[in-house]
């Protein structure tokens, strides 16, 4: 394009934003499409030098507000996992703010999830709904695109409002993991909806509200969601420096219920057998499980016991384990089979274990790690260097990545201090990552051979979504 042509357009654009102000009637804001995005925000002097992809970035350019609105307007309803009326609430607020997609909506139910209760016995436990949009599945490529909307925070939390740290630090329940990273999902999608390739990539968004307990009740909910799908992107809160997740050790929730026989401490101590102690033993077995590299294990919490004249004839404790490979999982499952073993020798003990490594190891293949490098060269030209960091933490992105999906988890906001009442968020990265994952939908959209070719399909078994 010669200076002559470049003029000319330059002409046109502003003959025609003239013409749209002079008959807009005084306070009636034009719908944000099109040539007016980029009329009202940019320079006309930039607007001809301006890709597609950067004029439908610009559209974000002014979204920083707005984004901070649905942030504390989401924040500012408890979503823990166990609360169903307030995910029931969360729910409601994101599809209405998700229909602005024109996606189509479902909203489907998984099984109960089974949980020990404190008296030794099975429950099932409902969870809250899986939430789904779907737009174009006859688009060449398709993105599977997923987050959860549960938080840590119990409906008696202390930890209830979002307040202000300072003008670029907002500190609130879920506002990182993973309000923001919703608000990112959402107002990257609204990006792309503008792009002129649009139509050449084809999702599928999952909002599941279970994920802070291993997504029991909606794992097969987003397994069958994958389905024809050829990437994945999760946004989970970025580490605090910016930096992406690579690998991730597997995770798994567990119980080791044991039963002992009551006595009268003071007339009939000898006749007791103690489950607590059964339990203080076991402890001290599964605390020697973090001297294997590659292993972590943590104890959560004790059940059991009664009064101080009793001897305890029930104890249960729940732990936690994270493992780096499946020689990891392999040695744990061992080693937890010899510490039962033990305690139903004893006299008068039986024990048994509940549970089991609900993520695997999130190990990266040639896929993902071509993925992961395909979304860093996108962030480069956001003018974003990210960094690499494999974690402790699982995510969803195991579960998937397990089924074959690569993906990339960590798209969400920058925060700290998850899972505690410090948490924060920076508000600055909203917009920024907003940008970044629109970047990504426009250049896979403009270009899908920017990621492996050779990728094969996921195919997994299973009923449709929407």
């Amino acid at each position: 394009m010669n200076a002559f042509e470049i003029l000319l357009i330059m002409a046109l654009l502003f003959v025609t934003s003239e013409m749209i102000r002079r008959k807009r009637p005084s306070g009636v804001e034009i719908p944000a499409t099109g040539l007016n995005i980029v009329c009202n925000r940019t320079p006309l002097s930039r607007i001809a030098l301006m890709t597609p992809v950067e004029q439908t970035l610009n559209w974000l350019a002014d979204k920083r507000d707005v984004m901070i609105e649905r942030v504390l307007e989401w924040s500012a309803v408890n979503s823990g996992t166990d609360n169903l009326p307030g995910l029931a609430r969360q729910a409601q607020l994101l599809e209405r703010d998700f229909s602005a997609l024109g996606a189509r909506f479902e909203r489907r139910m998984g099984p109960p999830e089974r949980i020990l209760n404190n008296s030794g016995e099975m429950d099932e436990v409902e969870r809250a709904p899986v939430l789904f949009w779907k737009k174009r599945p006859e688009a060449p490529f398709q993105v599977f695109l997923a987050i959860h909307y549960d938080t840590v925070y119990p409906a008696d939390s202390s930890f209830q409002r979002a307040t202000w740290l300072d003008h670029q630090t907002l500190q609130g329940p879920g506002v990182a993991d993973a309000k923001g990273g919703i608000a990112v999902l959402l107002y990257g999608l609204l990006a792309l909806e503008r792009h002129p390739a649009a139509a050449q990539l084809g999702w599928v968004v999952a909002l599941n509200g279970d994920e802070e307990v291993g997504s029991p009740s909606s794992t097969p909910l987003l397994l069958e969601a994958v389905q024809g799908a050829r990437v994945g992107f999760l946004f989970e809160p970025t580490l605090p420096d910016g930096s992406l997740v690579r690998n991730r050790k597997a995770s798994g929730n567990f119980s080791c219920l044991i039963r002992g026989r009551p006595a009268h401490v003071g007339r009939d101590f000898q006749s007791g057998r103690s489950a607590l102690f059964a339990a203080a033993d076991f402890l001290h077995g599964l605390s020697a499980l973090n001297n294997h590299p590659g292993l972590i294990a943590n104890a959560g919490r004790v059940d059991g016991g009664g009064p101080s004249n009793v001897v305890p004839d029930l104890a249960i404790v729940r732990f936690n384990l994270r493992a780096a490979s499946q020689a990891d999982i392999d040695f744990a499952h061992d080693q937890l089979k010899v510490l039962i073993a033990e305690l139903n020798a004893r006299d008068g003990i039986q024990a048994q274990l509940e549970g089991d490594f609900s993520s695997p190891p999130k190990i990266l293949d040639a896929a993902g790690l071509d993925l992961l490098e395909f979304v860093r060269e996108c962030a480069r030209e956001e003018g974003l260097e990210l960094g690499l960091r494999d974690t402790g933490g699982a995510c969803d992105g195991n579960r998937l990545m397990g089924a074959g999906l690569p993906n990339v988890d960590t798209l969400g906001v920058r925060g700290d201090c998850i899972h505690s009442d410090r948490e924060i968020l920076f508000v600055d990265s909203l917009v920024e990552r907003a940008r970044l994952f629109a970047r990504i939908l426009c250049s896979l959209a403009d270009n899908p051979d920017r990621v492996r070719a050779d990728r094969s399909m996921v195919a997994i078994t299973g009923g449709s979504v929407c």
